[in-house]
């Protein structure tokens, strides 16, 4: 019975350490979300991306000055970057570009079948209450306004880095 009761322990043992490589091998091959920041403002551009490092996030950034560079990134296969299927992708969408509007940005994502589940979160000056109602109802998943004040504003941003770090992407196949 003695020798029973060992074996079934190192089978145990066995399969919990299987779990645990399993579940750290599931962790190890996730792809690591880029964050696709669309801000036609340099300055709050730098210090988006400057304060979501401070709040422990180092994703891969990509930075579009206008909305139609960023339509360029996703439907462009020949746009430099590209969309890279079976990546996670995390857009950060003002409303207020040039060429094309956040807005039409979001109604283009969200319409069309291959990107219709990339994680849109609206960061902009706009407290409109029907932009805010449009925008939830083309598909964002988040509204933050910017808050004017700069030491506000970079708190928000730090924030925003917490709350991305627990959050789950879906891979755009």
């Amino acid at each position: 019975m003695f020798h029973f009761n060992v074996i079934l322990s190192y089978i145990n043992e066995i399969i919990f350490l299987i779990c645990i490589i399993k579940y750290y091998e599931d962790y190890l091959l996730r792809k690591e979300v880029v964050i696709i920041l669309s801000e036609d403002d340099s300055g709050h551009a730098t210090l988006i991306v400057r304060n979501l490092r401070r709040a422990g996030l180092n994703n891969k950034v990509i930075h579009f000055k206008d909305g139609q560079e960023t339509l360029n990134f996703f439907f462009d296969k020949n746009s430099s970057p590209a969309f890279e299927k079976g990546t996670p992708y995390l857009l950060l969408l003002d409303i207020r570009m040039p060429k094309v509007n956040g807005v039409d940005v979001l109604k283009k994502l969200k319409s069309d079948s291959a990107f219709y589940k990339i994680p849109v979160i609206i960061i902009t000056t706009a407290d409109n209450v029907h932009e805010v109602e449009e925008c939830y109802q083309l598909g964002c998943s988040t509204y933050i306004t910017k808050p004017v004040d700069y030491e506000k504003f970079i708190e928000t941003i730090k924030q925003l880095g917490s709350f991305l770090m627990l959050n789950e992407v879906p891979v755009i196949e």
